[in-house]
């Protein structure tokens, strides 16, 4: 990894993470990692935090590139993969854009060796999970490369069905989303209660947080350690019974299923028919 030349092709906030863990344990030398972008103060941020290199170019970047990552938004990424010309025979290219297959990755730069990811925003502070795949004309040492590079993010799993990326999408790719929304959820009803907001987020946050550590060490079922804390009549029963009166479950799983298709929509549509409303990427 010390020796690869490796450039980000958008320089948005989930190349920066992953720029920031390579940097961090050592696996790659600023000097070898570019990152590409259209705006000069978004290069001159990540030149004075990394000490990596930036360009304006695209083409011009990844003429030398050993791995080519991709981490532009999904509805720009036609568009990119036109301007980008220079791809060498024998680099890998690295996707991290969400709905976009191998397929589409390969016939739009002609290139063969592709590996798909999905990570999450929590790889900003290295405790992200990332599910990844490659097609068979990526080599072992690729393969390699690439679970070093994601694993900068905190945790990665291989699969060897590409279909499961669109899954990972729905469930931990936007997990975090769900449990920010929950987080929020929780903390504006401690102060409909009277909670001073600070405390309702303190309270929160450790509660959160203290129940996924628990759940990691307990080894046990959910619904095991859910009914330890609920007492026959008592305050979490009965909290319990209007989530389960509100279909709460039901929201979740049907929130989770049409993020999944949305996901493998993405990678079906054409690039006009795209929504066009998320942000730019950095």
């Amino acid at each position: 990894m010390n020796k690869k030349k490796i450039v980000f092709v958008g320089a948005g906030m989930m190349a920066e993470a992953m720029i920031a863990g390579l940097v961090k344990n050592k696996l790659a030398r600023p000097e070898d990692i570019t990152g590409t972008g259209p705006r000069e103060e978004r290069g001159a941020e990540l030149r004075k935090k990394y000490g990596i290199k930036t360009s304006a170019d695209n083409n011009s970047a990844i003429h030398e590139a050993d791995v080519v990552a991709l981490s532009v938004k999904p509805q720009r990424l036609t568009e990119v993969m036109k301007g980008l010309k220079g791809v060498r025979s024998d680099a890998l290219v690295l996707s991290v854009i969400a709905g976009a297959n191998i397929k589409k990755i390969s016939a739009g730069l002609k290139h063969k060796a592709v590996v798909r990811s999905m990570p999450n925003t929590p790889g900003q502070i290295g405790e992200g999970i990332t599910v990844w795949t490659a097609s068979k004309e990526t080599t072992d040492e690729q393969r390699e490369t690439a679970r070093a590079i994601l694993g900068a993010l905190g945790e990665e799993v291989f699969v060897e069905d590409e279909n499961y990326l669109d899954m990972a999408t729905a469930l931990s790719g936007n997990g975090p989303a769900y449990v920010f929304l929950f987080t929020e959820a929780l903390i504006d009803a401690g102060v409909h209660m009277g909670f001073p907001r600070r405390i309702a987020e303190q309270l929160v946050l450790q509660t959160i947080k203290g129940s996924a550590s628990f759940y990691e060490q307990a080894q046990k079922h959910p619904a095991a350690l859910r009914n330890q804390v609920t007492s026959p009549g008592g305050t979490s029963a009965e909290a319990l019974y209007y989530l389960e009166k509100a279909g709460f479950r039901t929201a979740i799983s049907r929130a989770v299923w049409a993020a999944y298709q949305r996901s493998v929509e993405l990678g079906k549509e054409k690039p006009g028919h795209i929504e066009v409303n998320q942000q730019e990427e950095d």
